[in-house]
């Protein structure tokens, strides 16, 4: 619901959206780093300890550029870079899910949206829409599709290679995005 909120609130904004939309993620980051990070994988994994405190970093960081700063504003938009970001937010959705299933990976041993790679990809969708992203704010987003997408494929999760097309891709769109925004206003 938290998702399909922020989607809305994206494709149909207000003055208030972006800040609400910051908040979601931070809320949805919360929950991979203390729901899934310390409370299951913690048990599985003794680096789950420092998963969950770079998650628990990110919701500050989204915090602080979306809602406090107001760095981040989101608004669908209709080009390759908006497009780019639908179908990272459809493939974290529906797709994710689906190949789940398809790969034997079924409730309740599927992961679901809300476990760190699908809200990572989902997260990269959300950034592809906004006008101007610091760098900061995907840091980690980035750095997990990285470590993410080796761990999740070791344990036989093909479905998370969109995890490191999704890391790759929008990392690079945002930051061509922001060198011509920036030189749009250096010649001004």
């Amino acid at each position: 619901m938290l998702a399909m909120a922020a989607v809305f609130l994206a494709i149909r904004p207000s003055s208030r959206s972006s800040r609400t939309i910051a908040a979601l993620l931070a809320v949805l980051w919360v929950w991979t780093g203390v729901a899934y990070h310390l409370v299951f994988f913690s048990r599985i994994n003794g680096a789950a300890y420092l998963f969950a405190l770079l998650c628990i970093i990110e919701v500050v960081i989204l915090l602080f550029a979306g809602a406090i700063r107001s760095d981040l504003h989101f608004h669908a938009r209709l080009n390759v870079v908006g497009f780019v970001g639908s179908l990272f937010i459809f493939y974290a959705l529906f797709i994710y899910p689906a190949l789940g299933y398809l790969f034997g990976h079924v409730y309740p041993l599927s992961p679901t949206f809300g476990t760190p790679c699908p809200t990572t990809i989902f997260t990269f969708g959300l950034l592809l829409w906004a006008d101007r992203v610091p760098l900061y704010v995907v840091a980690i987003p980035f750095v997990w599709s990285m470590i993410g997408t080796t761990a999740a494929l070791s344990l036989g999760m093909p479905e998370d290679a969109g995890l490191f097309v999704a890391g790759l891709t929008a990392t690079a769109l945002l930051g061509l995005k922001n060198r011509l925004h920036s030189s749009m206003y250096e010649g001004t």
